[in-house]
């Protein structure tokens, strides 16, 4: 049973050092000892197959396992047609990509959460959500997982009790945990362990013990207002939370295997590895004690 820690695209440094191409990426992060790589599609899938093969054959050669962000655009409440049009490519279109690359999970922000009553908003987005399930099960991508994610501003679509709700809808959704949203969203809640935990237990009470066993998480420094998320800092930003440690403690004690992927400003390849010592830092405490 593996954890994975690893990035959310490139970091400023990996360009830096003279890269351009995606197919360096699993080279380099297995180097930096780093097995996870989240291949972001967040202005579009522009991915040819060809590469996204190719890709995903460097990546299993490095042992790093793939996820993929899908484009920003969707919107599962949308009610123009157009836009649900576009939705629904914008997601059919990552899965046959991340197929193709062998990536696990596709994450996806599930869309705006105002001009309406907030239930009736969720209702139509399951909705359409299973139309987008069936035509994705008919296109023979059902190996990968979508993963919509919690998010961190209230006129969005996004709180975990909305996020649990749409994995309820089957098996091909998982949750992918953005705590550093979470942490936001509540104006800056998760400071210790018992709030972290209480996530992890909410999950694994609604979907089952699988899903946190193996729970795709986001996690970096976020800077927040009244009205949720702001920007991404760094483990730089020495103001700004959640603090990994105490998520870390957990993962140890239960014995839990995610995919921690970390989409710090510029930097998420550097604070992945600070992320991935600080929890092997704790196991090998653990151990000891």
């Amino acid at each position: 049973m593996t954890i994975y820690f690893g990035p959310a695209g490139a970091s400023e440094s990996f360009y830096a050092q003279g890269h351009k191409s995606s197919l360096d990426m699993p080279e380099w992060l297995a180097k930096l000892g780093l097995n996870a790589y989240e291949y972001q599609s967040t202005r579009g899938v522009k991915i040819g197959g060809e590469m996204a093969v190719k890709l995903g054959q460097l990546a299993s050669q490095q042992g790093i396992r793939l996820s993929m962000h899908a484009p920003y655009y969707i919107n599962l409440a949308a009610r123009d047609e157009e836009m649900k049009r576009k939705t629904k490519a914008h997601l059919l279109n990552a899965l046959k990509a991340a197929s193709l690359m062998g990536a696990k999970v596709v994450v996806f922000h599930p869309g705006s959460g105002s001009g309406g009553d907030r239930k009736e908003i969720l209702a139509g987005a399951k909705n359409f959500l299973k139309e987008i399930l069936n035509e994705a099960e008919a296109e023979g991508t059902g190996a990968v997982q979508l993963a919509p994610e919690t998010m961190g501003k209230r006129n969005q679509l996004g709180s975990l009790e909305e996020i649990l709700e749409l994995c309820e809808l089957g098996p091909r959704l998982v949750p992918a945990v953005d705590f550093g949203h979470l942490n936001a969203l509540s104006g800056g809640a998760l400071v210790d362990r018992p709030a972290f935990a209480a996530i992890l237990e909410l999950i694994q009470e609604r979907l089952g013990r699988a899903y946190i066993q193996n729970l795709h998480i986001h996690f970096s420094p976020v800077e927040f207002t009244g009205a949720g998320e702001k920007k991404h800092g760094t483990t730089l930003d020495t103001n700004l939370g959640p603090d990994f440690a105490p998520l870390a403690e957990i993962l140890v004690e239960w014995g839990l295997t995610p995919t921690i992927i970390c989409e710090s400003a510029g930097r998420q390849a550097e604070d992945a590895i600070v992320y991935r010592d600080i929890y092997y830092r704790l196991k090998e405490e653990k151990k000891k004690a």
